[in-house]
């Protein structure tokens, strides 16, 4: 049977790491797909480093449209990365009706729209599966194995630079920045590491998991995004007392007002599986009516993990091209017409509990003032941790652990303990999510 033939855009990490398992194990993958695959074509700025990757047998060019171009050419892989020019070609092969590939998680979360509505308009596909958590077939999970499922919430440590610095920061009790260059010297972390730290990258990906795991467009723009940048050794350290662990989470739940999507730092339950995921591995946890909770766990990134999750996207083309569109899994797991317009909620909107740390005058009746201002905020408090206070020193740490409540509600209680003379410094806030 004629080979599916391949086109791919960029042939750095992922893509050298597509093309050799793609090679390695091209007779396994054949007995899957029912016909041979195989990467004929490959478009880089850098032609010469290609053409020693890939061999005389593919062709090597320099611009990526002349491989839409080339009608023998079935399916592009775009392995660019970014909003720019990785649209513009997408969008390009789509209309060329090529079926695409896209490990580009930004790109998704952003012109995701855009970019399945003209598939489903040229009866093209688009798959996925690398552009959230490497390896980890968490797009196929949800978009087919979860599909009798009424999905209730999904939680994910979804980014392997920013679990690692806390890992790090927790195992050694070394300071943010420290654990930051270290990830750096060991590729963990680009140069510029903001999308990382900040949680961007993060929320790209629990963007993209939202829409599939609750029908809804994807809305990247309406995410809650926090980094862990203002996070202190101190904090993993009381965490660590109280029986928790900080994770930078990915969150979103389906709620009677809307759809809850944020990225955060959160305390959890060091008795969870998902807390003592360490490194830089990735984990999801779904919540569901039917199966309950299932956990999903591997390697993040990578060249080969990554590769695997583009191969799998490829064989899955292979089986179904010759198939009628209208009978394909959609690209968000719910038919077009049959998306639901619930509201992605502000984060004022939020329920969820609290872990506070004040830095107070170590003088008698700052914690009942504390209190008060809770009590008067009907915000109710689970723990109470409070630092002795070293000899020859006028301050000390209070640790609160609060019950449930709205984000708006805990935000005024803050600023009126943040008014009191005897708070020292910034109130540090991080959110807590039993994950039950």
């Amino acid at each position: 049977m004629k080979p599916i033939q391949v086109g791919l855009f960029g042939i750095g990490t992922v893509g050298s790491g597509t093309f050799e398992v793609l090679k390695r194990n091209q007779e396994e993958i054949q007995r899957r797909a029912g016909r041979p695959i195989q990467i004929t074509m490959v478009a880089d700025l850098d032609v010469a480093r290609a053409k020693s990757i890939v061999g005389s047998t593919v062709q090597v060019v320099s611009d990526a449209r002349q491989i839409i171009a080339n009608p023998e050419i079935d399916i592009v892989v775009e392995l660019i990365g970014g909003y720019g020019i990785a649209k513009q070609l997408v969008l390009e092969a789509i209309d060329a009706g090529k079926h695409v590939v896209t490990a580009n998680k930004a790109l998704l979360a952003v012109h995701g729209t855009e970019i399945f509505a003209a598939a489903h308009k040229k009866g093209v596909m688009v798959a996925f599966e690398a552009a959230v958590a490497g390896g980890i077939p968490i797009i196929k999970a949800l978009r087919e194995g979860l599909t009798a499922n009424r999905i209730q919430w999904l939680a994910g440590i979804i980014n392997g630079t920013t679990n690692f610095i806390l890992s790090e920061m927790r195992d050694k009790g070394l300071a943010f920045d420290d654990v930051l260059k270290q990830a750096q010297a060991l590729g963990y972390a680009e140069a510029d590491p903001t999308f990382d730290i900040e949680g961007v990258d993060a929320a790209h990906k629990a963007t993209i998991m939202s829409a599939i795991a609750f029908g809804v467009p994807v809305q990247f723009d309406k995410a809650y995004v926090e980094g862990i940048t203002q996070l202190e050794s101190q904090d993993i350290r009381y965490a660590e007392q109280l029986g928790y662990r900080i994770k930078l989470l990915g969150i979103s739940k389906r709620t009677e007002l809307g759809i809850e999507l944020r990225v955060h730092p959160c305390l959890v339950p060091a008795k969870r599986l998902i807390a003592n995921v360490e490194g830089a591995m990735n984990a999801v946890m779904v919540q569901a009516d039917a199966v309950g909770t299932t956990l999903y766990y591997g390697k993040g990134a990578g060249s080969e993990p990554t590769a695997s999750a583009v191969i799998a996207d490829l064989v899955d083309i292979t089986r179904l091209h010759t198939v009628d569109p209208l009978n394909r899994v959609p690209h968000l797991a719910f038919q077009p017409d049959a998306m639901s317009d619930l509201p992605v909620l502000s984060m004022e909107q939020v329920v969820t509990s609290y872990y506070l740390r004040l830095r107070v005058a170590d003088q008698a009746g700052v914690l009942a003032k504390v209190t008060g201002i809770l009590a008067t905020a009907n915000i109710s408090i689970d723990a109470v941790l409070q630092r002795e206070a070293g000899e020859g020193e006028s301050h000390t740490d209070l640790i609160i652990l609060t019950h449930d409540c709205p984000e708006a509600k805990m935000n005024q209680a803050m600023a009126e303990m943040q008014q009191l003379s005897t708070v020292l410094a910034p109130i540090t806030r991080i959110r807590k999510e039993e994950l039950n």
